[in-house]
């Protein structure tokens, strides 16, 4: 396939979720988590080539040079009609490949994504930090979004998003959002984040807390009052409270735990399962912050926490394996995958 438009008017029809143009390989894409080839031919470096400057093209006011000079560029762009798609552009081998990403215009309905209603609703706190944690492509932005969008539907608030880069769009519906993609609108998350705080925020999201700056920044805003939502790449509640302690020096981290336990009031962690039928199906593990879990924080006991998610599913709480042994006993996922995925298989194939 040498037309990019036609491609990625392809990968819509065909709910993919992710494009492939690598040299010596056909055109790819990713349907349920599964790479298919387009077709037979495989692509030569004069026609990944090619098809990138068509992306650029398509984007419409980006240059290569940033791919040329330094090895990779990062951006999104939108064609009307059709969808959203994030780029990432890359040189391998000599020669240059690319894969996106596609963002529907759409955002499906949360019940249809099978996300909780108690992580939609979310929404309706006023303060404090929401994390969605998982791997990449796991759905995280998605969780977001339906979040972000309920907030929207439901609020009259100021809602900035610091992206990189934008995903899913929000038009203003009750709330006025404000979004803003690093490296294009802002020169990184630390600077928006600080500059967000002068902007009258309700809600704050953050793509990303990649570093140890705008970790301790998010802190802030979420203890100054605002909510402030963001991801990490972290599966479990304990390991998210622990990945966030463990950022900061060894004589900060005591600080830091009474701090988080001050303002964290949610940890969703979620995967895609491959199902029986060949689909996704997502598991979820739900940490709604009580007075037991504050104070395991603050003690520096977070492996204790899942003893409270188990005795909390009457708060809306579940474990990642609690969910992951429900997929399987309603026979959506395989025992294979259930043991594949659970964060304790071995506690998990006694109960199989």
């Amino acid at each position: 396939m040498t037309n990019m438009l036609e491609a990625l008017q392809k990968a819509i029809e065909n709910k993919a979720s992710d494009i492939f143009i690598v040299s010596g390989f056909p055109m790819a894409f990713k349907i349920n988590d599964v790479i298919e080839p387009v077709d037979e031919e495989r692509l030569m470096p004069d026609a990944t080539e090619d098809l990138i400057r068509q992306i650029y093209q398509l984007e419409g006011s980006r240059r290569m040079e940033q791919l040329t000079q330094t090895g990779d560029d990062d951006f999104s762009f939108s064609i009307k009609g059709l969808g959203r798609f994030r780029c990432n552009a890359y040189k391998q081998r000599n020669s240059l490949a690319a894969v996106l990403r596609v963002v529907y215009f759409d955002l499906p309905d949360y019940r249809t994504l099978n996300i909780p209603e108690t992580v939609v609703n979310l929404s309706a706190k006023k303060k404090g930090m929401v994390l969605i944690t998982g791997s990449a492509g796991s759905g995280k932005s998605t969780t977001l979004a339906c979040i972000i969008d309920r907030i929207n539907r439901t609020r009259r608030s100021h809602v900035i998003t610091i992206e990189d880069p934008i995903e899913f769009l929000h038009s203003h519906k009750m709330s006025i959002v404000s979004q803003r993609e690093v490296a294009h609108d802002t020169q990184s998350y630390a600077q928006a984040l600080r500059a967000a705080l002068r902007q009258s925020p309700d809600v704050i999201l953050l793509g990303e807390m990649r570093d140890f700056q705008t970790i301790q920044t998010a802190l802030t805003a979420a203890e100054t009052g605002q909510l402030v939502l963001s991801t990490l790449h972290t599966i479990g509640a304990a390991k998210t409270v622990d990945r966030i302690v463990d950022v900061f020096p060894g004589d900060q981290q005591q600080q830091v735990r009474i701090q988080l336990s001050m303002v964290l009031e949610a940890v969703v962690s979620q995967q895609l399962l491959p199902t029986v039928d060949g689909k996704l199906a997502p598991a979820f593990e739900i940490m709604l912050v009580n007075s037991a879990i504050r104070n395991l924080i603050r003690e520096g006991k977070g492996h204790q926490i899942d003893n409270v998610l188990f005795t909390g599913a009457v708060e809306g709480m579940r474990t990642m394996d609690g969910d992951i042994l429900r997929l399987y006993k309603a026979g959506i996922i395989s025992r294979e995958n259930a043991l594949l995925y659970a964060v304790n298989p071995d506690a998990l194939s006694k109960k199989l």
